[in-house]
């Protein structure tokens, strides 16, 4: 799959209009805040209907204008795509594919398929749980439309159950009943989410921790573990032995919104022992699985993004990449860097096509 043209309108500070793109190497060249990353952003958006660095849509419409344009044209197996996307200030956001619009946006993730290696994957070592918990989903909704589904109902439910809970503490009342009614929908939601995680993790594991390997030389052992209430307990038990402290809380404490997936080195936290240069490897490697996965069953390359990563990945992590590139490992690349000639020297390590946007 690739991206052969992006027009952009009143896209957050960007002032292209049309931009057209090389089958293989697009590499963005600029001081920090000319736009590199929001022209990723802009990609990005086209793919999930949703900007990465921003997800705020009002936010992304450029300052003093009322509405902004994304339209880009891809090819995917061997058939033209045209993607639109739009939105006003107080409206709702749009998205058509060949000028048909979708009924939901939820419709369109996974249609075009996208991998972002970005200096904020840190979030993923050092943030909560929540940021991992999205890092599952969204692979896995790329792959599988019926869990995104399910997962957004699991979701409605929860805040529903969360907002009843606080109203039985202002109103000092409390109905059982009701309450139970939406313990049942979470757990008829809830199960097949935590299946399907189970079932990701057992695939996504070994490819992971191959990735890992071809980063580093020693015998370090990495690891993913999937930790949910639900690996050892009924859902439904679950919500009942914490009613009274959900009433307390006025929220639901128990449930697949709390799973995390834990990242490992040696058995121990990577976050707490793992090194600088462990923890950008172990990152690097999710995201390349995260390619493979994909790629493996969509039958589809997914896009790749590399915002900044030549300036924050030493140089033996960047030939690494680049020696992934080398080998045509993926399909359309798009990079934003800050320092012309280390880009060009990068590239130039690979024997594919290549264009460069130099920004001012």
């Amino acid at each position: 799959m690739k991206l052969n043209s992006i027009s952009l309108t009143n896209y957050k500070n960007l002032n292209a209009e049309k931009l057209d793109f090389d089958d293989k190497i697009n590499c963005l060249i600029g001081n920090n805040g000319v736009g590199k990353s929001n022209i990723l952003d802009a990609i990005y958006h086209l793919c999930f209907g949703k900007g990465y660095f921003n997800s705020n849509t009002s936010q992304n419409i450029k300052f003093k204008k009322d509405f902004f344009i994304i339209e880009g044209i891809f090819n995917k197996k061997n058939k033209v795509q045209k993607i639109h996307c739009s939105a006003k200030r107080g409206g709702k956001k749009i998205i058509k594919r060949n000028n048909k619009s979708y009924d939901k946006i939820s419709d369109h993730i996974g249609f075009l398929p996208l991998v972002i290696i970005s200096p904020s994957d840190r979030d993923l070592i050092s943030e909560g749980s929540s940021v991992r918990r999205k890092f599952i989903d969204g692979i896995i909704s790329q792959t599988n439309n019926q869990y995104l589904n399910t997962l957004l109902k699991y979701n409605k439910v929860l805040i529903q159950r969360n907002a009843l809970l606080k109203h039985f503490l202002i109103n000092r009342t409390y109905d059982q009943d009701v309450l139970l009614v939406y313990n049942d929908q979470l757990e008829l939601l809830g199960t097949p989410i935590h299946e399907e995680r189970k079932k990701f993790i057992d695939v996504f594991s070994p490819i992971f921790e191959r990735q890992y390997k071809g980063f580093c030389s020693s015998n370090e052992i990495v690891s993913l573990e999937y930790e949910s209430s639900l690996n050892n307990h009924n859902f439904s038990n679950l919500l009942l032995n914490n009613l009274e402290k959900d009433r307390r809380s006025q929220y639901t404490n128990v449930g697949i919104h709390k799973d995390d997936l834990l990242f490992k080195i040696h058995g121990e936290s990577i976050n707490k022992f793992g090194s600088q240069g462990q923890q950008k490897s172990f990152l690097i490697a999710l995201k390349l699985a995260q390619f493979d996965f994909i790629k493996k069953k969509s039958s589809v390359s997914p896009i790749i993004l590399l915002d900044d990563v030549f300036d924050k990945l030493d140089q033996k992590r960047v030939e690494l990449i680049m020696q992934l590139v080398e080998k045509n490992h993926f399909g359309q690349i798009f990079i934003s860097d800050t320092h012309y000639d280390r880009s060009i020297a990068a590239i130039k390590t690979t024997q594919l096509s290549y264009k460069i946007f130099n920004l001012h």
